[in-house]
């Protein structure tokens, strides 16, 4: 990876790590659902005159939508809402690449080597010492559950992304943008039903500057330049070497939730955190070096 790309890397790791806080500051003047339905309408209104409409197939189109944007992100602002840490749901947002696997397995049938099922045993382990970890009480039961069913959410989602792109189509940038039309419905529609109209005029007319910017930065910072970024790093190296990038963005999600909120880890999280990575770094490293070792075997054998 060049240097230039490189640092367009660090920039998507921070973009994304940071966007954790963010939410955290939005939710402070909106109720979740609508801060929802605003940041997707934001995404497709803006992006829309920018990339073109996605060549996939409408059905195609929703099942991103509400799996990736409505279902995905409903559930973590939820969970944030009602006592989520931002910087542990940066962390446990990622169990979505064990989440993947299993998924695979049970609806695709595909093949579980034995280094995955090594990582899921291991990253369970360590969400599971998270979840019973609560010493300062920051943590509620409801924001750890509905932050593990945001991240099966995204897990859904990578199916249906993976089954966009077995049909010869593109899920990339233009797909996120424009799906959005179908994101914010969902969103706005519950809002409507479960926080109520009182509450949601109430918050369009007395919207603070944090609210208007937390908006701006979850619309045009984190969805479409991030994910722009990340299309273009998609676009010119293998996924291999691109996908483990996403372990940088619970780093930064700590240690920014840290610094501005003031979120404290007790050592029981830290383990369970440090535990967890491990299980991630297995996924994404061992697999491929296993895979390595088994082809210089073979290499070495035919000659």
């Amino acid at each position: 990876m060049t240097l230039r790309d490189s640092l367009l890397a660090l920039v998507i790791i921070l973009v994304w790590g940071v966007n954790f806080v963010v939410i955290a500051l939005g939710l402070d003047g909106m109720p979740p659902l609508l801060m929802g339905g605003l940041r997707f309408l934001l995404v497709a209104i803006i992006g829309c005159w920018f990339v073109a409409r996605p060549k996939v197939p409408l059905s195609w189109v929703f099942g991103y939508a509400l799996t990736l944007g409505f279902a995905q992100f409903a559930f973590l602002f939820t969970a944030m809402a009602v006592g989520m840490p931002a910087g542990l749901a940066s962390l446990v947002l990622q169990s979505q690449a064990l989440f993947t696997l299993i998924f695979a397995f049970l609806i695709l049938k595909e093949q579980v080597r034995a280094p995955q099922v090594l990582a899921i045993l291991v990253a369970g382990a360590g969400l599971a010492l998270i979840g019973l970890s609560n010493n300062n009480g920051d943590m509620t039961v409801i924001g750890f559950t509905l932050t593990l069913v945001a991240a099966c959410s995204w897990a859904v989602g990578n199916l249906v992304t993976r089954s966009i792109s077995q049909r010869g189509y593109k899920a990339d940038v233009n797909l996120v943008i424009w799906s959005a039309w179908v994101s914010c419905a969902p969103f706005f529609i519950l809002s409507y039903f479960i926080e109520g109209p009182d509450l949601i005029i109430q918050t369009l007319v007395n919207i603070s500057w944090v609210s208007v910017a937390s908006l701006s930065y979850l619309a045009l910072i984190a969805t479409i330049i991030g994910y722009s970024l990340w299309s273009y790093l998609l676009s010119r190296y293998p996924a291999g070497q691109v996908a483990p990038l996403t372990l940088g963005v619970p780093v930064v999600g700590l240690a920014s939730a840290s610094v501005f909120l003031g979120e404290q880890i007790s050592q029981l999280q830290l383990l369970g955190i440090s535990i967890v990575m491990l299980g991630l770094v297995i996924n994404m490293r061992l697999d491929k070096l296993l895979k390595k070792l088994l082809f210089s075997t073979r290499s070495a054998d035919a000659s």
